[in-house]
C-alpha cells in the first residue's frame, strides 16, 4: 500500500513510503515479545522466589497459592487499564498512550526488582507485591496499539493465518528467554544467592526489553504514514461504552472463545514448574531447560497454524484443536505425574497443541468486529480473555490438583475445551441467524 502522508504540521510529507506486512510484522513481534517475557518473568517468580521472599511465614503450598493470587490481580487490572488509557488514546494520542504505558509498566517491572522481603519489612512485602502487580496490570492495559489489527487488515489475500499467527510467535520466544535466564542464574548461584539478588537480574532485563520494544513500536505508531494508515482503516479508539453496546455479543463470544487456548497456556506454562517444585524433588532448572525445548515446538506449531487456517478455515482449526485439548486433559495428569520422560510428552503435546490454536484464536476473534470497532473490540476481548481463562488458571489448577489430586487440573482444562466450543457454535448460530460476526 502507497500513501501520501502528511507532516503534523499538515504539509505533505517528502517522501512516499509503501508500507508492507513484514514491516508491521516486526514491530509486533517485539512489541508482544516484551510484553510475554514480562509476563513470564513473573510467572516463573511467582513459583521459585515470592513464596519464600514473601511469604515464609506459610508452608510451601499455601505460599505458592499466595503468590498466584496476586499473579492475578494484572488480569483483574487490565480492563481498567484499558478504560483508562482508551481516554488518553483518544485525547492526546497512541504515541503519549504508548510511552505512559510502557514506562508505567517498566518501572512497576523494577520495582519488583527492588522488592524488600519479609525479613526486613514483614507483611509489607506482600502488600508491595500487590500494589505492583496491579501496576503492571493497568500498564499492560495500555500497551495496546492495534499494530495486529492493522497487520491482518493488510495481509494478503489468501495468507490472514499466516500474518495472524505473527503477534503470538511472541508468547513462547518471551518464556524461551525468561526461562533461560531463570535457569542460567538457579544453577550458577547457590540457593542463597540466588533468593537474595540473583533472582532479580531478569527484572531488570525486562525494563531494558521495555525500553527497547517502546523505541520500535513508537518508531511504527508516531510516523505520519502508519498514522496515515490507521486513519483510513478507522483504526482508531472508541469508547468503551460504545463499544459495549455496539458490539457486546461479540465481546462475550471473545471473551469464551479462546478459553481452551488460554487455559492450556498456563497449564504448560506455570503451573507445572509449581507442581515440580512442590511435589518432586526435580531441579527446577531441569524443568526450566524442558520447557524452552518444549516452546521450541510451540514455535513451529504456531507457524504451522498460518498455512493450515488458510486452507481449512481459522474457526475449523480451533474448534478441532479444542476437541483436541479436551481429549489431551483427559492424560495430562498422568503424564505429568510419570515422571522425567512423562514431563517431556505433557510439555511436547500441549505446546503442539497450544500453538496451533493459540496461533489462530487471536486474529479468529478480532475479525469478528467492524473495522471501526475493532481497536477497542479487539483490546477488550484480549484483556477479558485473559482474565476469565488465565488469570486465574494457576490458583485454581494447583488447588485443585493439591486438594483432590492431580486429575482435578484436568477437569479444569476440560472445562476451558467446552468453553470454546460452545462460543463457537453460539457464533456459527449467529451467523446462520445473519448476525455480524467472522466467517472464517
Amino acid at each position: 500500500m502507497s500513501t501520501t502522508s502528511t507532516t503534523h504540521s499538515g504539509q505533505p510529507a517528502s517522501r512516499h513510503h509503501t508500507i508492507a506486512p513484514g514491516e508491521i510484522a516486526i514491530g509486533v513481534i517485539i512489541g508482544r515479545t516484551s510484553e510475554y517475557f514480562d509476563f513470564f518473568v513473573y510467572a516463573i517468580a511467582s513459583v521459585l522466589v515470592f513464596p519464600k521472599l514473601a511469604f515464609p511465614n506459610h508452608d510451601a503450598l499455601a505460599g505458592t497459592l499466595w503468590s498466584f493470587a496476586i499473579f492475578a490481580l494484572a488480569f483483574i487490572a487490565r480492563p481498567i487499564g484499558l478504560a483508562l488509557f482508551t481516554l488518553f488514546d483518544r485525547r492526546y494520542g497512541r504515541e503519549i498512550k504508548l510511552t505512559i504505558a510502557l514506562f508505567m509498566l517498566g518501572g512497576s517491572t523494577v520495582s519488583i526488582a527492588l522488592l524488600p522481603d519479609y525479613a526486613t519489612v514483614g507483611a509489607w512485602s506482600g502488600t508491595l507485591l500487590c500494589i505492583l502487580r496491579f501496576g503492571q496490570g493497568i500498564a499492560l492495559g495500555g500497551t495496546w496499539d492495534g499494530l495486529p489489527s492493522l497487520l491482518s487488515l493488510n495481509a494478503p489475500a489468501g495468507q490472514r493465518g499466516w500474518y495472524a499467527m505473527i503477534p503470538q510467535l511472541g508468547a513462547p520466544l518471551g518464556l524461551i528467554v525468561a526461562s533461560g535466564l531463570f535457569a542460567f542464574f538457579y544453577t550458577t548461584l547457590s540457593p542463597a544467592d540466588f533468593l537474595e539478588w540473583g533472582w532479580r537480574y531478569p527484572f531488570f532485563v525486562a525494563l531494558a526489553i521495555n525500553v527497547v520494544a517502546l523505541f520500535s513500536r513508537l518508531r511504527i505508531v508516531a510516523t505520519p504514514e502508519y498514522a496515515e494508515l490507521f486513519q483510513t482503516q478507522e483504526l482508531q479508539p472508541t469508547p468503551i461504552m460504545e463499544t459495549v453496546k455496539e458490539q457486546g455479543r461479540n465481546i462475550i463470544i471473545g471473551a469464551f472463545a479462546p478459553l481452551a487456548s488460554f487455559a492450556l497456556f498456563h497449564m504448560v506454562t506455570v503451573f507445572p514448574l509449581a507442581w515440580v517444585v512442590l511435589e518432586t524433588k526435580e531441579s527446577p532448572a531441569q524443568f526450566l531447560f524442558i520447557e524452552i525445548v518444549s516452546a521450541l515446538f510451540g514455535v513451529v506449531a504456531i507457524a504451522a497454524s498460518g498455512p493450515i487456517a488458510d486452507r481449512f478455515g481459522r474457526r475449523n482449526l480451533i474448534a478441532v484443536c479444542a476437541m483436541g485439548i479436551a481429549v489431551y486433559s483427559g492424560y495430562a495428569p498422568q503424564l505429568l505425574n510419570a515422571g522425567n520422560t512423562g514431563e517431556i510428552a505433557y510439555m511436547i503435546a500441549g505446546f503442539v497443541l497450544l500453538g496451533l490454536t493459540f496461533g489462530q484464536v487471536s486474529g479468529a476473534v478480532n475479525s469478528a468486529f467492524p473495522i471501526q470497532y475493532r481497536y477497542t473490540g479487539a483490546a477488550m476481548t484480549s484483556d477479558l480473555a485473559w482474565l476469565f481463562g488465565a488469570g486465574f488458571a494457576p490458583f485454581v489448577a494447583l488447588g485443585l490438583a493439591s486438594f483432590f489430586g492431580l486429575a482435578a487440573s484436568g477437569v479444569y482444562l476440560l472445562s476451558g475445551a467446552v468453553c470454546t466450543l460452545m462460543a463457537l457454535w453460539v457464533n456459527l448460530e449467529g451467523i446462520r441467524l445473519g448476525t455480524p460476526g467472522s466467517r472464517d
